[in-house]
């Protein structure tokens, strides 16, 4: 392992699989890339919120602002997750559609040049994962590298 991409959210398990993530990633001397990914609706709903603060006052929001609040959220849990662990890491901001986490996870891993990915998974019926598929699944199927999955 050189370069992993680790998917950040605000859970524990999120929070325990970074920390792990990172003490592998020290141990062989690799490079860490979060990667905080916010849905189109949820990007929509804060970019209207940040329109309407700058409306009412020169509040210094641009358009990026939506994406620096994505890449601040993973920059906090870093902080909270490897503050024993002296490793290296650059933080990514995404927006994504719901059914498109994967393709971003893999984009983003390979732009980055991460042979390793880790990120949970969710414990789902046969049938959930062929009505609604499995991020999880699309990644380890279609990631050309190692895939370490925590399950929630």
């Amino acid at each position: 392992m050189e370069r992993a991409l680790v998917v950040v959210d605000d859970t524990e398990k999120h929070r325990d699989l970074l920390e792990e993530a990172a003490e592998l990633a020290d141990g062989v001397g690799a490079d860490l890339v979060l990667l905080s990914m916010i849905t189109e609706e949820e990007y929509e709903e804060m970019t209207e919120t940040i329109e309407a603060m700058a409306e009412s006052g020169d509040t210094g929001f641009g358009s990026d602002t939506v994406l620096q609040v994505a890449r601040n959220f993973a920059e906090d849990v870093a902080r909270d997750a490897l503050d024993d662990i002296d490793i290296d890491y650059e933080v990514v901001g995404a927006t994504v559609n719901e059914g498109e986490r994967a393709d971003e996870i893999i984009r983003t891993a390979e732009e980055y040049g991460c042979d390793h990915v880790f990120l949970t998974g969710r414990r789902r019926s046969p049938t959930g994962k062929a009505i609604f598929g499995n991020t999880a699944q699309a990644v380890i199927l279609n990631f050309p590298g190692t895939v370490t999955v925590a399950m929630e």
